[in-house]
């Protein structure tokens, strides 16, 4: 049956056509007189009806003109009327008097509105299970599972092209092993794990890994989603579940991957809902599946989740999730390797380098890494670029950090000056400081939501932080408050996110972390996020008088960076000056910028700009004029082949003239190659030098 004959527009079709054969079989094309009987009795006697009709209380007949007439006689007149007619009869017999035998109506015609009203019910419940579906299920396959087989179109995804997560691609690979060779550990006695569980940020590769996984063993890869198995109706969650598992069998071995399961996973109990709500019989009916009386044998559950502290103890026990799998942030050297992954179909100029790159994205997860590098072609081609360039990709790199660069926005000249004050304040703490990270970049160009930042970028990637190193973190944070009250006398709404960062540094160091001399060595941290079903009912683990001690050993943490930040800016004021005014005149320093400036004056910095402005200007005229050399001889040549001169003649004037401007415009690309090589030489040193810091 064809596509089409599925849908609700066949039964609507159907019911139109019924309806139009029943309108046109009622159809009289002859116009009907409609009598009185007063009128009928009255032609009657003036001998003006040819014919009668007789159909019980109906009389219909002809009249003398040979018209159609209908009459409806009543009921108390009923027989009086048929002895009236009777002797008319007698008295007239060229009246035709006949009478019409009752009515046999077709039995279709009779049962016609029961179908009707039956194809408006099913065409009813049909549109509304569509609805209800999401428009692409039959009447009644609500309760089939919705997983997707994967198939492989044209290129299989591998361990290759997943860069990065060495140790998980070991883990997964046994995984892979046993899908291939069976045999080698059933005759060993052991048993493979049922399930996987990743866990990870978003972003970080688990949903790729396991396709990766699926492609190694080239086995078939169902996906599904946690949400795909609870409706609104009961039953449908366990029901699907059951399809899902009756499927994976009939094409084991396989892999089923099961994306963000906690949808479907939570602990059971832990609703508002009470403990029989559809949610908890499909994660009941899930619990079976996996390890109940019913064999699932080489039939591999992939499960992916970033909350993995609200899944139900019974699922992540032995024989269901044998494994976890934590999938984090990468590393620079695994960034580095991601980068290329995904710059491979791409254009890139000779300047691009990765291991910076890879440095100055740390916290940066695959989706991210990936997003920068699609952010720098869609960069490039608004500039009618032919290649993606460093900076372009730098420029990518701080929009998906800070946002979109408004130039547009209006900013009047007291908030921009108070807006430089603010940056300069955190980038002055950040130089002075030991063992802070460097600055990157500072500006007060409005991006996303705030009026300008400071870019800070780690030298190395860190997995603890210190106790000295969130000190530092908490006088940077408030350099940009003590800015604004040390040189302006006042202070800002600006400061609000920075504010917001330092209570929840202050507050962690104190209850989770026990950075607190008076409190001890004991964390008071309850958990990271709220999970409503969990911790409704819980109460804190402390008393009011420990936790006014801890609110007063946050207020100390604050309150001594406050002071610290407002020593360090008042023996550095001179310095704060110079990057306010490097910042009300450029909007935008680097960090190479930023520490000239910092050492050496705002006039040291006006030099640099300056020198590198006219260099970058007197490249644009040699392009320039070399693309004017080019257009000229293009229109010479062309001269060549459209004037009225005669054939030699053209041909002598264009050798006469033609080598002599080849010739200055190979000059002039031999001394832009000569320039280009030795820029490309100072780039190499540059990069090497980068690289030899790196390692050290």
């Amino acid at each position: 049956m064809k596509k089409g004959l599925k849908g609700a527009s066949v039964y609507i079709a159907i019911f139109v056509g019924i309806l139009i054969i029943v309108m046109m079989s009622g159809i009289n094309t002859q116009k009907v007189v409609e009598l009185s009987y007063d009128e009928f009795t009255l032609k009657l006697d003036n001998e003006e009806i040819q014919q009668i009709r007789i159909d019980g209380n109906k009389i219909s007949g002809t009249l003398a003109d040979s018209s159609v007439f209908e009459t409806y006689i009543p009921s108390m007149l009923a027989s009086k009327t048929g002895e009236m007619l009777i002797d008319y009869k007698e008295a007239h017999p060229e009246l035709s008097v006949v009478g019409i035998a009752p009515a046999n109506t077709p039995f279709l015609i009779e049962i016609l509105p029961t179908i009707i009203m039956v194809l408006l019910i099913v065409v009813f419940w049909f549109v509304f299970m569509q609805n209800s579906q999401g428009g692409g299920s039959r009447v009644m396959s609500f309760g089939k599972s919705r997983a997707k087989m994967v198939k492989d179109s044209g290129k299989k995804i591998t361990f290759a092209d997943v860069a990065g997560l060495k140790e998980e691609k070991e883990e997964m690979q046994e995984i892979v092993d046993f899908l291939k060779h069976p045999r080698k550990y059933l005759s060993l006695g052991a048993r493979i794990p049922k399930g996987i569980l990743m866990v990870g940020p978003p972003g970080t590769g688990k949903t790729y890994l396991s396709r990766a996984c699926a492609g190694e063993a080239g086995v078939p890869f169902y996906t599904i989603s946690g949400s795909d198995f609870v409706e609104m109706f009961v039953g449908v969650g366990a029901s699907r579940v059951r399809d899902l598992f009756e499927e994976a069998k009939k094409n084991s071995p396989c892999i089923v991957f099961i994306d963000e399961i906690d949808a479907v996973g939570r602990k059971r109990g832990a609703g508002l809902g009470g403990g029989h709500d559809e949610r908890e019989q499909t994660l009941n009916q899930l619990l079976v599946e996996m390890d109940g009386f019913g064999d699932n044998q080489g039939i591999i559950i992939i499960a992916a989740t970033n909350r993995p502290d609200i899944l139900d103890p019974a699922l992540l026990r032995p024989g269901r999730f044998d494994r976890q799998v934590m999938v984090g942030v990468p590393d620079v050297r695994e960034r580095e390797e991601i980068l290329k992954v995904h710059a491979r179909n791409k254009p890139l100029a000779e300047d691009v380098n990765f291991p910076v790159l890879a440095q100055s994205t740390p916290g940066f997860t695959p989706a991210d890494l990936e997003n920068v590098m699609n952010e720098a072609a869609l960069l490039s081609a608004r500039i009618s670029d032919k290649i993606i360039r460093m900076n372009t990709i730098k420029e990518a790199i701080t929009k998906v950090i800070a946002g979109v660069e408004k130039k547009s926005r209006m900013v009047s000249e007291k908030e921009r000056k108070l807006t430089a004050y603010h940056e300069a304040g955190h980038a002055i703490l950040a130089q002075v400081l030991p063992e802070a990270d460097p600055v990157h970049q500072v500006t007060i160009i409005p991006r996303g939501r705030t009026g300008g930042f400071t870019m800070q970028l780690p030298e190395e990637d860190r997995s603890y932080a210190t106790k000295k190193g969130m000190e530092r973190e908490l006088i940077i944070l408030l350099g940009g408050r003590v800015a604004e009250s040390l040189i302006l006398g006042d202070i800002s709404t600006g400061a609000q996110n920075d504010l917001s960062r330092v209570t929840k540094v202050a507050r962690a160091m104190v209850t989770k972390y026990a950075m607190s001399e008076n409190l001890g060595s004991m964390s008071y941290d309850t958990e990271d996020e709220v999970f409503l079903g969990r911790d409704f009912t819980s109460m804190k683990n402390y008393s009011e008088h420990v936790a006014a001690e801890i609110d007063r050993e946050v207020r100390n943490i604050v309150d001594k960076a406050y002071d610290n930040a407002y020593s360090l800016l008042e023996e550095n004021v001179e310095k704060l000056h110079v990057i306010a005014q490097a910042l009300l005149k450029y909007e935008t320093i680097s960090g190479e910028e930023f520490k000239l400036a910092f050492s050496d004056g705002l006039e040291a910095l006006e030099t640099k700009i300056s020198s590198e402005n006219q260099k970058i200007e007197e490249e644009r005229k040699r392009a320039k004029e070399l693309e004017e050399i080019e257009r000229a001889a293009f229109e010479k040549y062309n001269e060549k082949h459209e004037d009225g001169t005669a054939p030699a003649e053209k041909e002598n004037r264009f050798d006469a003239t033609i080598p002599a401007e080849e010739e200055t415009m190979n000059a002039q690309r031999s001394a832009e190659a000569a320039t280009k090589t030795e820029d490309q030489n100072e780039t190499e040193a540059k990069s090497t030098s980068d690289s030899e810091d790196l390692k050290k």
